[in-house]
């Protein structure tokens, strides 16, 4: 396989428990460390190799046979290679949503409703898109939506992260007085109250409450209470 001696030039340790990448291949770059994962871009080329963690090295199948059935779609980036723990896929040009709000690039209701038909042709797919968040939806320079990060996209449970999200945008975000430019700190504060209250009561309820322990301003959106 064309990439593999790259995956296999990939080496972690781990330190309190957490993996560090010790050695990779110099036609490497290091672009970002998720939960499970370390993604490279390959030198002279637009795409990027995603080495699973041992303890989760047996994702990157899951994830290439969800790349297998969406690869005709738009939305996603096109898969080039996979094996034991890794995946080559498109180098995605632009910002994902999180780093379109801390940086006060404006998402508007029609990225929205691209996201809705993205997660709406996976279905058709025969897959339940889950784990969908600000860090795997990507604006291009064109203004088009890529989705990634699809691993999640065959487990049988209702994900109701994306609908939450939705929510999030017309409730607060599209109010002409909300700010359009937001702290990471404070975005990442919401996620973890989000996963702290996840599904546990209204969202509506629950971004009140934030609000007025001081992570958001409420700026009277609930005249009931």
């Amino acid at each position: 396989m064309k990439y593999q001696h790259l995956a296999e030039s990939v080496k972690f340790q781990y330190k309190e428990h957490k993996p560090i990448i010790v050695s990779h291949a110099p036609t490497l770059q290091l672009i970002g460390m998720g939960r499970s994962a370390a993604v490279f871009k390959i030198e002279h080329t637009e795409k990027v190799l995603k080495v699973f963690f041992p303890e989760f090295a047996h994702i990157a199948q899951e994830e290439a046979s969800v790349y297998d059935l969406v690869h005709h779609l738009d939305y996603y980036p096109d898969m080039y290679e996979s094996g034991p723990n890794y995946i080559v896929i498109d180098f995605i040009h632009g910002y994902t949503f999180f780093d379109c709000l801390t940086h006060g690039i404006p998402l508007s209701e029609k990225d929205i409703m691209e996201v809705d038909d993205a997660l709406s042709l996976a279905r058709e797919q025969g897959l339940n898109p889950s784990d969908i968040h600000l860090r795997n939806i990507i604006l291009t320079p064109d203004h088009q939506i890529k989705v990634i990060d699809v691993a999640r996209f065959r487990q049988s449970k209702k994900c109701h992260q994306w609908e939450d999200l939705k929510k999030g945008f017309y409730y607060f975000y599209a109010k002409p007085f909300f700010p359009k430019k937001i702290p990471a700190k404070l975005l990442n504060s919401i996620a973890y109250f989000y996963k702290k209250l996840y599904r546990k009561e209204p969202l509506e309820t629950s971004w009140r409450v934030y609000a007025r322990t001081g992570g958001i301003p409420d700026h009277g959106l609930h005249k009931d209470s």
